[in-house]
């Protein structure tokens, strides 16, 4: 009867086989649940690759592993808790507003596959929203709440009683609700072609300086969040409410016009927005609308140079002016 050994020099599927076969199909999954415990994309590829080399090494040591997508699952997910435990403090600390790093898939055109379901997972008003929860009742939350596992899966998972994960499922529940809940279910096709078409306009009337058409797409208490990290440029203070916004939103387009700034229609962590681009083709900005109602409810802007090197080479327009001393 052959063993572990027999199978990994060759009658069956080795090691290697296993883990690309594994690798293709779970991929979009755990980087989903990695992106929506971190907020980060190089950190969530990170702990996807760290599970499949673990997956590699458990199967050379003659591990059997009965439920590959479990045992991955798993993998990613403690993962993701450890990074959450070790990145509080940073995040406690971070100056200004905080938002997780943006996926950005081009309209109409395919994005990268382990992006696919992400963006019908978790939009960036919804991430921001999980910052309150402690990083197991998140993982919990998560695979419960987006992901749709049951009780006894996501007992298995966390390690915790599937009594308890009820009860930390509850009380984030109850934190979340409390924040105000952001949605983040993939919309139909036709709403998005709706949000599709609200952002052209939007985006349109905001280079044009149409004050009249950007007021009638704007909720009555809409807010601007800018996430720059300490390290480019953003408004000093919240912006928030009709006036305010649309005022912000006329004099940034403005300067970004005399600047020879370009935007691109995308949809960004499944909600419609755009890249931001100087005159080199450089990343200067991405925007994502939370959109609820046919109104924008939220503009949500990252230009933290940290969080979009992802996307390609990033500018330097938004960039703050570098300290005397600065290594």
């Amino acid at each position: 009867m052959p063993g572990p050994a027999d199978e990994v020099r060759g009658s069956g599927p080795g090691p290697a086989d296993v883990t690309g076969a594994a690798e293709t199909e779970y991929r979009p999954l755990l980087f989903s649940i990695a992106y929506g415990m971190t907020g980060s994309v190089g950190d969530s590829e990170d702990i996807v690759q760290d599970a499949f080399l673990g997956l590699t090494r458990a199967r050379q040591a003659g591990t059997t592993i009965a439920d590959l997508k479990a045992y991955l699952t798993t993998a990613v997910t403690r993962q993701g808790i450890n990074y959450l435990r070790s990145a509080r403090v940073r995040r406690e600390t971070y100056v200004g507003d905080w938002l997780p790093e943006p996926v950005v898939v081009p309209v109409g055109g395919p994005g990268p596959a382990e992006h696919a379901e992400l963006a019908d997972s978790l939009s960036m008003a919804f991430l921001v929203l999980l910052e309150s929860l402690t990083p197991v009742e998140r993982a919990v939350f998560m695979l419960r709440e987006v992901f749709g596992y049951g009780y006894p899966d996501v007992a298995e998972i966390t390690g915790k009683t599937e009594v308890n994960c009820r009860q930390i499922f509850a009380r984030a529940r109850q934190r979340i609700a409390a924040e105000g809940q952001a949605g983040h279910r993939a919309p139909d096709a036709a709403r998005r072609a709706e949000g599709e078409e609200l952002a052209r306009r939007f985006f349109e009337a905001a280079a044009g300086g149409d004050m009249d058409a950007l007021l009638g797409m704007l909720a009555p208490d809409v807010v601007v969040h800018g996430d720059g990290g300490g390290k480019a440029q953003v408004a000093g203070r919240q912006v928030a409410g009709r006036q305010p916004v649309m005022r912000h939103l006329v004099s940034l387009f403005r300067r970004a016009g005399v600047l020879g700034v370009s935007l691109r229609l995308a949809w960004v962590n499944g909600q419609p927005g755009a890249v931001a681009y100087d005159a080199a083709g450089r990343v200067v900005n991405v925007l994502a609308l939370d959109v609820a109602d046919g109104m924008v409810q939220a503009i949500l802007g990252v230009v933290n140079p940290d969080k979009l090197g992802h996307l390609g080479p990033v500018s330097d327009l938004a960039r703050l002016p570098r300290k005397t001393g600065d290594g």
